[in-house]
């Protein structure tokens, strides 16, 4: 599930052909989690991972990479992960998340994202090489999870 989408080139910053030691150290070994999505319990159609997006000070916000499957896509999968994570994130002492590089082409990205009560507060311009596009633009999306007292 995770091998196509990071060798399509279109969605996440890792190397199309990066090995699957790697994959499995960023999505499963370096995050503090990594949860899978199943249908009937039987078919993994999603995966997602936790992990802090800064060191020290900044380790208070967090940051998922998510997948769904090409044959469950359109089905929701995506936003009940991102509302799943938020729970986590919460749960496990997070107060923000912050996703680092949304692709500006990733347009059901961006619309699940903003529905879940994302907001992009940044545009890196030509900051990601789409396989199809070339140069394009990507975002930075930032939630706040909990009221954070001073």
């Amino acid at each position: 599930m995770v091998e196509p989408v990071l060798r399509a080139g279109e969605t996440y910053p890792f190397p199309p052909d990066i090995t699957e030691s790697q994959a499995f150290d960023v999505w499963v070994q370096v995050p503090v989690a990594t949860f899978v999505a199943e249908y009937d319990k039987k078919t993994v159609v999603g995966t997602y991972y936790i992990k802090p997006n800064q060191p020290g000070l900044g380790a208070h916000v967090c940051n998922c990479g998510y997948i769904v499957t090409q044959e469950a896509r359109g089905k929701g999968i995506a936003s009940r992960m991102c509302r799943h994570s938020q729970e986590e994130a919460v749960a496990r002492g997070f107060r923000a998340m912050q996703y680092n590089m949304v692709v500006s082409t990733n347009e059901v990205a961006l619309h699940i994202w903003k529905k879940n009560g994302f907001q992009v507060v940044g545009r890196l311009p030509k900051a990601f090489k789409h396989a199809k596009h070339g140069f394009v633009d990507a975002f930075i999306m930032y939630k706040e999870l909990q009221t954070v007292s001073v």
